[in-house]
């Protein structure tokens, strides 16, 4: 399998954490790509056409995209204890951890682009302002989660969300009003998943 790679991006990182923590990243041979939203890459492109990373090529030459379709897909390979729960409770409370983080990484992003790519003089503070709003809230709720020692595509994707802020939004001090998120991130990171996959350029928080 081939995945189109860059450290940088969060979802990318949310699939290899999954990827080291089932046992089947050996198995995925990583492509590294550089793009932006204005820049795609070509090859990347012709395997995916809206271009965007991660692109998963499987062995048989079919692509699959979105970080949340190739993490489930990976789940499928290996035969230990499912990182995407089967049913019940637990299931849907791990998705909705996976969606609310998803939510605040994508907002994250966006205002990453906005405030590095857009020229100046076209920045709309608005804009940032409500997606850092959609960041800030959904990191409180994540506040009040209980979420323990719990290890599947939730919790991978709640440390994936707040590796990404360490990452981009260092000054925003996330950790000052959340101790309780902060204390189990600094668990979290601790995983062989997690410290193995910290983007260049970022001192673990360990």
């Amino acid at each position: 399998m081939k995945l189109y790679y860059a450290s940088a991006s969060p979802f990318v990182r949310k699939v290899m954490v999954l990827a080291i923590e089932t046992g089947v990243v050996d198995g995925i041979e990583l492509a590294t790509v550089t793009l932006t939203p204005t820049t795609p890459a070509a090859d990347l492109c012709a395997d995916n056409p809206v271009g965007k990373i991660p692109t998963l090529v499987c062995d048989d030459g079919s692509a699959l995209y979105d970080s949340r379709v190739i993490c489930e897909y990976l789940d499928g390979l290996h035969g230990g204890t499912p990182m995407f729960p089967e049913n019940g409770e637990a299931r849907w409370r791990a998705l909705r951890r996976q969606a609310l983080s998803d939510g605040i990484m994508d907002a994250a992003v966006n205002a990453r682009y906005e405030t590095f790519l857009r020229p100046e003089t076209l920045r709309w503070t608005d804009w940032v302002d409500g997606q850092m709003g959609k960041v800030r809230r959904g990191l409180d709720v994540l506040e009040g989660e209980s979420l323990g020692e719990t290890v599947d595509i939730g919790t991978i994707a709640v440390a994936c969300a707040l590796g990404y802020m360490d990452f981009r939004y260092p000054d925003e001090g996330w950790r000052d009003s959340r101790p309780g998120l902060a204390a189990w991130f600094e668990v979290f990171s601790a995983r062989p998943s997690m410290s193995g996959t910290v983007p260049s350029g970022v001192v673990s928080p360990r």
